[in-house]
């Protein structure tokens, strides 16, 4: 199984009194999104299942990638990423998952998958993580196959 990891591109900061699930990207995040959608449209299966937080930050971002998707409560930003996990049967599920969400469950989710010491791992917003499950020698692992920043692109 794939697990690709998007984080929102860059988004309007909170203003005070506004739902923090209301804010939208900014032009620069406008930017940021649609060069990794053109990058991840060119290395996604067709197959892929797409699912994004229904936060407006996440919906602009995912949106650039001119394909469908569900949005999906369980990843608002106050999610837990063990019941995420849980959701899209990672790691023995088939295919490829793009997951569009928040910092820090999507960290979270990262460190889980890769059996890192902490809790959380930093990831920069408009990033991609491509994490892979696979099986060798009777063992489950997790490769890291690709950390994309949109400033790399």
């Amino acid at each position: 199984m794939d697990l690709v990891i998007w984080r929102h591109a860059e988004a309007v900061d909170l203003q005070a009194g506004c739902d923090d699930l209301d804010r939208a990207l900014t032009a620069r995040g406008y930017k940021q999104a649609i060069r990794m959608a053109e990058w991840l449209d060119r290395q996604l299966p067709e197959s892929t299942r797409i699912f994004a937080s229904p936060a407006k930050r996440c919906e602009d971002t995912v949106s650039r990638l001119d394909r469908k998707y569900k949005l999906h409560n369980d990843l608002l930003p106050e999610a837990n990423a063990d019941a995420i996990l849980t959701s899209i049967q990672w790691p023995c599920a088939k295919g490829t998952v793009l997951m569009v969400g928040h910092q820090p469950m999507l960290g979270k989710i990262v460190a889980q998958a890769l059996g890192l010491k902490g809790t959380e791992c930093p990831i920069r917003k408009g990033s991609v993580w491509w994490l892979r499950s696979r099986e060798r020698e009777g063992q489950r692992q997790t490769v890291l196959v690709s950390v994309q920043s949109v400033d790399m692109l």
